[in-house]
């Protein structure tokens, strides 16, 4: 990020976590005092990520396709049922999951794999979700998320699009960090859903043992999905032909990778280890990836994180 080349890009860090800067976003967009200077200038703001629409509707796509491939391949009949499993935090790719399920794809169970940040496990446990606990920074930090936003559309169509009730309980949320939801909504994540997590440990031994097994290396994330469907089997003897979503590169987290293939930490730089992985794990290293080293650092900036909207304003010059 600190790379990017573009004139109309502007990047910089917050002091804090995901939900931060994600509260952040959600802030500016609702502000009216930002959205009239935006209109007053003809501007007006987007998501990248999976607080915007559109970034779950390719997502759909995936476990579409994953099921036309699979009986494509021989590997099910059409009208079989498959599992799918998704590393999430944000509960966006699920969601897509859940969509797609609910278009038409035939789903068995979908499996929610979280790291030790696990408050979308116990919610899909127990039907209570509760901010207030310790944050963890982890090997698979794109799940370090206490605030799953894409869980209040996944409520919404629960309790038959009743806005009111989701009102009350994301009130909740905001104000007292929890709330629980009512029995019917309890029963269908209990019918839908099965929730599970690992801790860091646990994902490097993932990660080494299907290198091990496979001469596979996949990254932080797809090795906590793959730990929780081991879990899942074990917990119900489940044998539906399942998908794991590979959301990441291993080459993106290239330290705690090439401690579990190698079995220790290394303290050689970034790139060589990245290079490392490139040598024992046989994957080309991606171009864009593989050049930034050659580039400048170009954004320097870090902020505070009640500084959000004063510096988006400050860098559009509004």
């Amino acid at each position: 990020m600190k790379t990017q080349e573009g004139a109309n890009v502007g990047v910089c860090a917050i002091k804090g976590n995901f939900d931060d800067c994600q509260n952040g976003v959600k802030a500016i967009f609702t502000n009216d005092e930002v959205k009239d200077k935006l209109a007053a200038n003809g501007m007006m703001f987007s998501s990248a990520n999976s607080i915007n629409w559109g970034r779950l509707v390719p997502q759909v796509v995936y476990y579409v396709s994953a099921y036309a491939e699979l009986v494509k391949d021989g590997e099910i009949e059409l009208g079989d049922k498959i599992n799918i499993v998704v590393p999430t935090g944000n509960f966006g790719n699920i969601l897509a999951a859940y969509y797609a399920k609910h278009m038409g794809v035939p789903v068995n169970k979908l499996i929610c794999a979280s790291n030790i940040n696990n408050v979308l496990t116990d919610f899909i446990n127990t039907g209570v979700y509760d901010r207030n606990r310790e944050f963890f920074a982890t090997v698979s930090p794109s799940m370090d998320i206490l605030i799953s936003s894409n869980l209040e559309r996944l409520l919404y169509l629960m309790t038959g699009r009743d806005d009111k009730l989701i009102n009350e309980w994301f009130g909740k949320l905001a104000s007292e960090g929890r709330y629980e939801v009512n029995d019917s909504v309890k029963a269908q994540l209990r019918d839908e859903f099965f929730g599970g997590f690992c801790d860091d440990e646990q994902t490097k031994a993932t990660i080494h043992d299907i290198y091990s097994k496979y001469s596979y290396t996949c990254d932080t994330h797809t090795a906590v999905a793959v730990k929780v469907y081991g879990d899942y089997k074990a917990a119900t003897g489940d044998t539906t032909k399942t998908v794991i979503a590979s959301t990441a590169s291993p080459y993106k987290f290239s330290a705690a990778v090439l401690e579990a293939l190698e079995g220790k930490a290394s303290d050689i730089d970034e790139y060589a280890k990245v290079d490392r992985i490139a040598e024992l794990s046989d994957i080309p290293v991606p171009a864009a990836l593989a050049d930034l080293k050659n580039k400048p650092e170009r954004f320097c900036d870090v902020i505070d994180k009640a500084e959000q909207k004063d510096y988006v304003l400050g860098t559009l010059g509004i």
